[in-house]
């Protein structure tokens, strides 16, 4: 059962109304199902609206496979890091534009391809009967939609409403926009298909393709987009990783066709594939790169050196002088060999180093097996620069972090540092062995000069051919071993799942996710209303709001007049508005009573300021104490502002203010009016000293003669909020009734009657509730309060509701 306590938290926060806001939100119960059946209408017009949404999935392993021809003297596989580093690195790549850049112009998907549905075009990528082969060095219709209908099986026509004399092309070898000028009109042209369009705006050649059929009749468009647009919609592919695996990675996408999505997911994975596979081999290609051009080289050397080789044997007997030297020629070959050997790894030494201090790009060094260095080290700390390099350089486009960056250039920096004192090392160590070979050439060469002149010719000459010989064959090998592991490398990225369609897949539109929405709007936006306009209310609404402002007693309630006069109860007897002013009356003659007033009694009737109906209920509480028989007379003391003597036809031309000056009498001043036992005193013509006339001896005089004559005397007074003129005449009063009006009375109005009667400037002072409508049959009735009237029996929930808050 709902209990009062409940809502007393509110209440006390702050001085929102709480009740009031309970109270109006079931006073617009008709704007909540209004507003609900607007909200789900508009909710079926967007679900019928929608396209269908699909998901597709692909499924892919990231592993590292090593090369089976991997050796110590053929390390050319590239290293990624680790397959954790490969994830991120895979995922990363998959998400940046430089990627899918690459996959929308292999698939061509800023063209595309729509059917008319029902309420808009639809994508028809995979259904429709053709293809177009655009000419990209040349510039195509950018954003507009071309409708292509196909009038027999040879013919189509094209049709463009241009609404400008200019358009937008895009050229997608350069993917830059330009603009073409066209003939403001409908654009219908007819060509035969596979017949080459060139237009300014439009360059192509439509051929059908392999599902072409029955298509005779039908309408479809091209749609040429942005491509840089294009990509950035495709970036946000679905990339999740497997909680059972950390190598496999879940691609997924969301949209209208599936057969678009089936598409892009797979060859998203081709194109990294062959990427991969293609820095895969960059190492190797390095090395074939430099052993091409060092065969070059050595190719013009032996031919030079077998030119030498024939003109010394020329006219000379070569077997004799061969077989003379051929034991030193022999060790001297060797010698040479083992030196070119370790000259060949100080070589490279010596440009790995100066390409590690003065370069900043490391994709492009040679595996060091190609110098016949076999140190694991050295190998594997090129390997890794060479990878870091890469996997740098293609970031640069779609990371835009400095601090990722400056982790690669970190790890890069350690790399070289720790390569370099490798490098110093092993140099050292070479270092000897050379020293060694230098002397056993030393020995070979003196042990050479023992021989005839033409012999040590012979030698030397074999000697430079053996060495370029052996080198050239070497290098031979080296360049065979790193084709093999080239072509033996595969991918690390494999297929687990390809992308396809196999049915179903059907994600949205989720309907009811539509109509949830619609009922919380539609709830809400009535509920922000009521909430708005408690918030924003200042004036005074009903009698919580009096009864929070004031602690002054509300003596009574009054509906709005009807009547186009003030004389509502004369009019009207039997009328709930004049029970409610003779409920006022019982209720002033219980306050006479309690203050134990003899004879004549006197009140006084104010308001905060004009418009809130002082006058009207001086009128009509003037007349039903007069309807009950007893004598009463209205002193109008408003001298600013006089109204009530056009309620009773009476002439305003004298009245109180010439009693109050001297130039009549009191029996003069009193006029007679048709409600019968009442009189009304006019205030006259408005005097330019009200206050002071107020204030003077006669005002005593006028009220003590008056006593003697009536029963009720009723002093219809200026508004207190605006002159001190009511303050003066209170101390001639028994009780005063402040009146307030429903929505004009602003609530800090009622400040001022706070202040007047803490001060003790006003007393015996009551509250009426002025022109109290009571439209969503939530109020008071005007029996409320116990002033003898009663109250509609609610007759459904909602009025018990609204009766239950507001007796709360």
């Amino acid at each position: 059962m709902l209990d009062t306590k409940d809502f007393s938290f509110f209440e006390n926060q702050s001085n929102f109304d709480f009740k009031g806001f309970l109270i109006k939100i079931l006073s617009y119960w008709k704007w909540f199902i209004v507003s609900l059946i607007i909200a789900y209408s508009i909710a079926y017009q967007v679900n019928i609206r929608k396209e269908k949404i699909y998901g597709v999935e692909s499924v892919i392993n990231i592993k590292e496979v090593n090369n089976p021809f991997f050796t110590a003297n053929t390390s050319l596989v590239f290293n990624w890091g680790g397959t954790s580093d490969k994830v991120q690195a895979v995922i990363t790549i998959l998400k940046s534009r430089s990627h899918n850049e690459l996959v929308v112009a292999r698939l061509q998907f800023y063209i595309d391809y729509l059917k008319q549905g029902e309420y808009n075009l639809q994508d028809a990528y995979g259904e429709a009967p053709f293809l177009v082969n655009i000419d990209q060095s040349k510039g195509q219709l950018l954003g507009m939609p071309i409708r292509i209908k196909f009038l027999n099986q040879t013919q189509y026509e094209i049709r463009i409403p241009f609404e400008t004399d200019q358009v937008s092309v895009v050229n997608y070898s350069t993917n830059l926009n330009s603009q073409a000028r066209v003939a403001q009109e409908e654009f219908v042209k007819r060509y035969k298909i596979g017949e080459h369009v060139s237009l300014p705006f439009l360059n192509w050649t439509l051929e059908l393709g392999d599902n072409a059929a029955d298509y005779v009749g039908k309408e479809y468009f091209v749609r040429f987009g942005d491509f840089n647009g294009v990509v950035s919609n495709y970036k946000n592919i679905d990339i999740q990783t497997d909680d059972k695996g950390g190598s496999i990675l879940k691609l997924g996408m969301q949209g209208h066709n599936k057969a678009r999505m089936v598409d892009y997911l797979n060859t998203t994975v081709e194109v990294l594939r062959k990427n991969e596979l293609d820095s895969k081999n960059q190492f190797a290609k390095n090395t074939i790169a430099f052993i091409d051009s060092t065969l070059i080289a050595m190719e013009q050397q032996i031919k030079t050196t077998e030119g030498e080789l024939k003109d010394f044997r020329r006219d000379k007997n070569i077997f004799q002088l061969e077989s003379g030297g051929g034991e030193v020629s022999m060790r001297l070959s060797g010698f040479d060999v083992e030196r070119d050997a370790i000259n060949r790894k100080l070589a490279y030494y010596n440009r790995l180093k100066s390409y590690l201090l003065n370069s900043t790009d490391y994709s492009k060094l040679p595996a060091p097996a190609v110098a016949g260095i076999d140190d694991p080290n050295i190998i594997g700390g090129v390997s890794k620069l060479i990878a870091l390099s890469i996997e740098r350089s293609e970031m640069a486009y779609t990371v835009k972090n400095d601090k990722i960056f400056n982790n690669f250039d970190n790890q890069m920096e350690a790399v070289k540092s720790v390569l370099l004192e490798n490098i110093t090392s092993a140099k050292a160590a070479i270092q000897y062995d050379l020293s060694a070979i230098n002397r056993n050439i030393g020995e070979a060469e003196s042990d050479m000069k023992n021989l005839p002149e033409d012999q040590q010719e012979l030698v030397k000459i074999k000697r430079k051919y053996d060495l370029s010989d052996n080198i050239y064959n070497t290098f031979l090998q080296k360049r065979s071993e790193a084709n093999i592991v080239k072509a033996a490398n595969v991918s690390d990225i494999q297929f687990i799942d390809p992308a396809k369609d196999v049915g179903g897949g059907l994600l949205g539109p989720k309907t009811s996710v539509n109509y949830v929405l619609a009922s919380f709007l539609g709830l809400l936006i009535p509920l922000l209303l009521a909430f708005t306009l408690t918030i924003m209310e200042t004036s005074i609404v009903n009698m919580d709001d009096i009864e929070k402002l004031t602690k002054i007693p509300v003596i009574g309630v009054t509906g709005k007049n009807p009547s186009k006069t003030n004389l509502a109860v004369f009019e009207k007897p039997k009328s709930a508005l004049a029970e409610s002013f003779r409920s006022i009356r019982s209720s002033l003659q219980f306050l006479y009573k309690k203050q134990k007033v003899i004879g004549a009694k006197t009140l006084m009737i104010t308001s905060s300021i004009s418009g809130e109906g002082k006058s009207f209920c001086s009128t009509n509480i003037a007349t039903v104490f007069a309807l009950s028989g007893k004598k009463t007379v209205i002193v109008v003391l408003d001298l600013r502002k006089p109204k009530i003597f056009q309620d009773f036809n009476l002439p305003n031309t004298f009245g109180v203010v010439n009693y109050l000056i001297g130039q009549k009498t009191i029996d003069e001043v009193i006029q007679k009016t048709h409600v019968p036992h009442l009189d009304v005193i006019t205030a006259g013509p408005i005097p330019p000293n009200p206050s002071e006339l107020i204030l003077g001896d006669s005002m005593k005089e006028l009220l003590d003669d008056l006593k003697t004559r009536y029963d009720y005397i009723i002093l219809d007074t200026p508004p207190v909020g605006l002159v001190s003129d009511a303050l003066e005449l209170a101390q001639y009063c028994d009780v005063t009734l402040y009146i307030v009006r429903q929505n004009i009375t602003k609530k800090r109005m009622l400040n001022i009657i706070n202040d007047k009667h803490r001060k003790k400037e006003l007393t015996n002072v009551s509250i009426i509730l002025n022109g109290f409508e009571n439209k969503a049959k939530y109020g008071y009735g005007y029996g409320n309060y116990s002033y003898g009237y009663y109250e509609d029996e609610p007759k459904n929930i909602i009025d018990k509701l609204q009766r239950f808050f507001k007796k709360s």
